[in-house]
């Protein structure tokens, strides 16, 4: 969603009332589709939205129980735009609105200072590190063992494939915890079990589903991957930590079936729902046809 500012490309600015109107279109058509696509509500960030964008958002996500997710303290720019532009900083701001809360996910929170990550820590609002894109981008390297000391729901995400290219767990897993331990010149400041919580657990609490997700036990749906950690690249296997090996080592090609609430979607790494090559061409013409309208 995106109604302000100078930067938003034309085919993609919005105003308010229309943004707000295709918003519940989706919404209805798929929050709950086949019982496992949960819809947010995306004002991209305060920097493209006008405020009463925002408190339309914070106001329909009460009235349809919905997650809000935007990005936030990203880059100093950001920062410095939004203090001069709404009076604050970011988070600060985002809070005086309403938009802080346990339904409520931010990606990247990197520039904060301590008042805003104790708002985030105290409110329960969620964090979505993307640990690569934030290098690529050079926007800079968030305080995660800083917010998750505090109390934060910290959890992994991806941000998006211009900014990030593979949408690969293992990588920012691995990325997530071997940043921290250069910023802060310790080697055991990410322990991989805890990176491993962020990438499961955290994201089952990120989306408030931790009684559905995140963990294998009774009761929850079976969402589970089978990796197959006995590949060269994973050796040796005796005498290891796995869950080291599963942050440090394992590839995404090492995931040799997935399952998803009992469902199998892929099988020795066969794709049993989706056809490969088809997929490739819809992606290919889907490209160039978004290309064609920048």
């Amino acid at each position: 969603m995106m109604d302000y500012g100078s930067e938003v490309p034309k085919t993609l600015m919005e105003n308010a009332e229309d943004s707000i109107k295709e918003s519940l279109r989706l919404l209805k058509k798929w929050h709950g589709k086949a019982g496992r696509i949960q819809y947010a509500f995306n004002p991209r960030f305060a920097v493209s939205c006008t405020e009463d964008l925002l408190l339309k958002v914070r106001d329909l996500a009460k009235e349809y129980d919905c997650l809000v997710h935007t990005h936030a303290s990203e880059n100093r720019g950001e920062i410095e735009f939004v203090e001069m532009d709404r009076g604050m900083r970011n988070i600060l701001y985002l809070h005086k609105l309403g938009l802080t809360g346990e339904k409520v996910v931010l990606a990247h929170c990197i520039w904060l200072d301590d008042e805003e990550m104790k708002i985030l820590a105290d409110t329960g609002t969620k964090i979505a590190h993307c640990p690569s894109s934030n290098l690529k981008l050079a926007s800079g390297i968030a305080k995660i063992p800083e917010l998750l000391d505090m109390g934060a729901n910290v959890s992994i995400g991806a941000d998006g494939a211009p900014c990030n290219n593979n949408l690969d767990i293992f990588i920012e897993m691995r990325t997530a915890a071997l940043i921290q331990k250069a910023r802060l010149l310790s080697p055991t400041v990410m322990p991989a079990m805890k990176v491993l919580e962020m990438a499961t657990i955290n994201g089952a609490k990120a989306m408030c589903m931790e009684d559905k997700l995140g963990s294998i036990e009774e009761g929850k749906l079976a969402d589970i991957i089978i990796l197959n950690l006995n590949k060269l690249h994973n050796m040796p296997t005796e005498e290891v930590d796995i869950i080291s090996q599963i942050v440090y080592s394992a590839k995404a090609e090492d995931v040799e079936t997935t399952i998803v609430d009992g469902k199998i979607l892929m099988k020795d790494r066969k794709l049993l729902t989706i056809d490969e090559n088809s997929l490739k061409e819809d992606v290919n013409r889907i490209i160039k046809k978004q290309v064609s309208l920048i």
